[in-house]
Protein backbone atom coordinates (compact mmCIF):
# COMPACT_ATOMS: atom_id res chain seq x y z
CA UNK A 1 0.00 0.00 0.00
CA UNK A 2 1.42 3.38 -0.88
CA UNK A 3 1.46 6.44 1.39
CA UNK A 4 -1.36 8.15 -0.53
CA UNK A 5 -3.71 5.25 0.11
CA UNK A 6 -2.91 5.31 3.84
CA UNK A 7 -4.10 8.94 4.06
CA UNK A 8 -7.47 8.36 2.38
CA UNK A 9 -10.57 8.01 4.51
CA UNK A 10 -13.70 6.35 3.19
CA UNK A 11 -16.97 7.96 4.09
CA UNK A 12 -19.99 5.74 3.69
CA UNK A 13 -23.40 7.27 3.02
CA UNK A 14 -26.72 5.53 3.21
CA UNK A 15 -28.99 5.73 0.15
CA UNK A 16 -31.24 8.10 2.12
CA UNK A 17 -28.32 10.39 3.00
CA UNK A 18 -27.18 10.37 -0.62
CA UNK A 19 -30.69 11.27 -1.82
CA UNK A 20 -30.79 14.22 0.56
CA UNK A 21 -27.38 15.53 -0.48
CA UNK A 22 -28.03 19.03 -1.77
CA UNK A 23 -31.57 19.16 -0.36
CA UNK A 24 -32.78 22.75 -0.45
CA UNK A 25 -29.66 23.81 -2.33
CA UNK A 26 -29.76 22.26 -5.81
CA UNK A 27 -32.35 21.45 -8.44
CA UNK A 28 -31.79 18.95 -11.19
CA UNK A 29 -32.94 19.88 -14.69
CA UNK A 30 -33.80 16.84 -16.77
CA UNK A 31 -35.32 16.53 -20.22
CA UNK A 32 -38.17 14.02 -19.98
CA UNK A 33 -40.48 12.33 -22.41
CA UNK A 34 -44.27 12.42 -22.06
CA UNK A 35 -44.41 9.09 -20.16
CA UNK A 36 -41.83 10.27 -17.61
CA UNK A 37 -43.66 13.59 -17.26
CA UNK A 38 -46.95 11.79 -16.54
CA UNK A 39 -45.22 9.58 -13.95
CA UNK A 40 -43.56 12.55 -12.22
CA UNK A 41 -46.60 14.82 -12.46
CA UNK A 42 -49.72 12.58 -12.15
CA UNK A 43 -52.11 15.53 -12.52
CA UNK A 44 -50.70 16.22 -15.98
CA UNK A 45 -53.13 15.72 -18.85
CA UNK A 46 -53.60 16.83 -22.42
CA UNK A 47 -49.97 17.78 -23.02
CA UNK A 48 -49.32 17.94 -26.76
CA UNK A 49 -46.99 15.24 -27.97
CA UNK A 50 -43.86 16.18 -29.84
CA UNK A 51 -42.79 19.07 -27.61
CA UNK A 52 -39.67 19.11 -25.45
CA UNK A 53 -40.38 18.79 -21.73
CA UNK A 54 -37.99 19.68 -18.92
CA UNK A 55 -38.53 18.68 -15.30
CA UNK A 56 -37.13 20.54 -12.34
CA UNK A 57 -36.40 18.00 -9.60
CA UNK A 58 -35.31 18.39 -6.00
CA UNK A 59 -32.11 16.75 -4.78
CA UNK A 60 -34.11 13.70 -3.70
CA UNK A 61 -35.95 13.49 -7.03
CA UNK A 62 -39.10 15.24 -5.87
CA UNK A 63 -40.78 16.93 -8.86
CA UNK A 64 -40.88 20.71 -8.54
CA UNK A 65 -41.89 22.03 -11.97
CA UNK A 66 -42.41 21.03 -15.58
CA UNK A 67 -41.87 23.30 -18.57
CA UNK A 68 -41.28 23.17 -22.32
CA UNK A 69 -38.02 25.13 -22.16
CA UNK A 70 -34.65 24.39 -20.56
CA UNK A 71 -34.21 28.13 -19.90
CA UNK A 72 -37.56 28.31 -18.11
CA UNK A 73 -36.59 25.28 -16.00
CA UNK A 74 -33.30 26.94 -15.04
CA UNK A 75 -35.12 30.19 -14.24
CA UNK A 76 -37.57 28.29 -12.03
CA UNK A 77 -34.71 26.76 -10.04
CA UNK A 78 -33.02 30.13 -9.61
CA UNK A 79 -36.29 31.79 -8.57
CA UNK A 80 -36.57 29.15 -5.85
CA UNK A 81 -33.01 29.91 -4.63
CA UNK A 82 -31.71 26.59 -5.96
CA UNK A 83 -28.58 25.97 -8.01
CA UNK A 84 -29.64 24.35 -11.30
CA UNK A 85 -27.71 21.25 -12.39
CA UNK A 86 -28.29 19.31 -15.60
CA UNK A 87 -29.06 15.60 -15.61
CA UNK A 88 -28.40 13.68 -18.81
Amino acid sequence: MNKHQDDETEIAMSPKELALLGEGEVAYIKQVDFDDAERLFPALDDTPEGIDLFAVLGADGTPIALTDSRNAAIANAIENDLVPLSVH
